[in-house]
């Protein structure tokens, strides 16, 4: 890696499968994981849903900011927080996850941050729906891309850059997206993309820009580094890639029992014990099942349901474990027949990560 990080072209430190440098670790300790202990509730509480910032949470003052409409808008125009929250209003639940969430898991390992399974969850998102936005500014006739532009501005392999994510005409028609200012019943918090972020629900976290304060109109593909620089799927270096859009189907589990501090594996006396966790998958598919397998078979979980078809869906399985180690795993299909592999696909990031997640029992003999 060159000395200086601001060199254009700058290159990251090679990983290590296994071993996770300090850099690795100091994102860690900025990007926080969801608690796998309460995956038991329909609503990630808001303290521990995951966190992927790239560069520092600006700081912004809503009674001030604006977001703006321009481009290639034929009445391009600005709406203040006040006027947005005068417009009619939707909060729905919605499942997002980082799409380097299992990252950790891939081999050869990329260097960055360090995910393993804690980064998702499921939040009410309070705001209005953009859509009706977009035609309000007027879309002129040769509109290929809408870029949304964040506050958060930094370096990233020597290149300077506002965070920015684009979607097409096409994709906006589809997918539902929201200009969101409240999570579960509160304002957004500062590292949740305060005052204003967006939410494309049914894609991985890197579509939802934070801290939103521009929407431009692009008669051109949008160039930002976010979108062709990285969130793409590559073979290797050499590969243009193919971007990164819908959540693959993927399923994780409260871990039974306690944990040992260290290891997080866990440990329980034999009797009856309820595994429980859940399962969601992209663009609003459903899940059609859940299996769970006990060191010997797959068992098919009691699914529990879902609030929202951007929300993912509860399950169950309820087992008398008698004394022994036990390697548990559990397994989603969804509604279009896409089934969890056994081992992590490659992807020279590590994104969309969506092998089965993996607990250790140990279960004792009751005194």
């Amino acid at each position: 890696m060159t000395s200086n990080p601001f060199e254009p072209g700058a290159a990251r430190p090679q990983a290590m499968d296994g071993a996770f440098s300090f850099e690795e670790v100091a994102l860690a300790n900025r990007n926080s994981g969801a608690l796998l202990e309460t995956l038991g509730q329909d609503i990630t509480p808001t303290g521990t849903h995951y966190l992927l910032n790239h560069f520092d949470v600006p700081l912004i003052d809503e009674a001030v900011h604006v977001l703006s409409f321009g481009g290639a808008f034929d009445a391009p125009f600005s709406l203040t927080l006040a006027e947005l929250r005068a417009l009619p209003l939707i909060t729905r639940p919605v499942t997002l996850e980082c799409a380097g969430n299992g990252r950790a898991g891939v081999t050869p390992r990329c260097f960055s941050m360090p995910w393993m399974y804690e980064a998702v969850g499921t939040s009410q998102w309070t705001g209005t729906l953009l859509a009706p936005l977009l035609e309000r500014a007027k879309p002129q006739a040769g509109v290929q891309d809408f870029a949304f532009i964040g506050a958060d501005f930094g370096f990233d392999k020597g290149q300077p850059h506002f965070f920015g994510r684009s979607l097409t005409p096409d994709q906006i028609a589809e997918l539902e997206v929201m200009l969101v200012w409240g999570m579960n019943d509160a304002p957004l918090l500062p590292q949740h993309g305060a005052p204003l972020r967006i939410i494309v629900p049914g894609w991985y976290g890197m579509a939802s820009v934070k801290w939103l304060t521009r929407i431009e109109a692009l008669t051109q593909r949008y160039q930002g580094f976010q979108q062709v620089q990285t969130y793409r799927y590559r073979a290797n270096a050499e590969d243009p890639g193919r971007p990164v859009t819908t959540m693959r189907v993927k399923s994780l589990m409260k871990p039974p029992g306690v944990p040992d501090w260290v290891t997080r594996q866990r440990w329980m006396q034999e009797g009856a014990v309820t595994i429980e966790g859940r399962a969601w998958s992209g663009g609003g598919a459903a899940i059609q099942s859940v299996e769970v397998w006990t060191g010997e078979a797959w068992h098919q979980a009691e699914l529990t349901g879902r609030q929202d078809h951007y929300a993912w869906t509860g399950w169950r399985f309820d087992w008398h474990p008698k004394p022994g180690v036990y390697d548990l795993a559990c397994r989603a299909t969804d509604a279009n027949g896409q089934v969890q592999p056994l081992e992590a696909p490659f992807d020279l990031a590590g994104f969309a990560n969506n092998a089965v997640h993996r607990v250790r029992l140990y279960v004792v003999e009751k005194p």
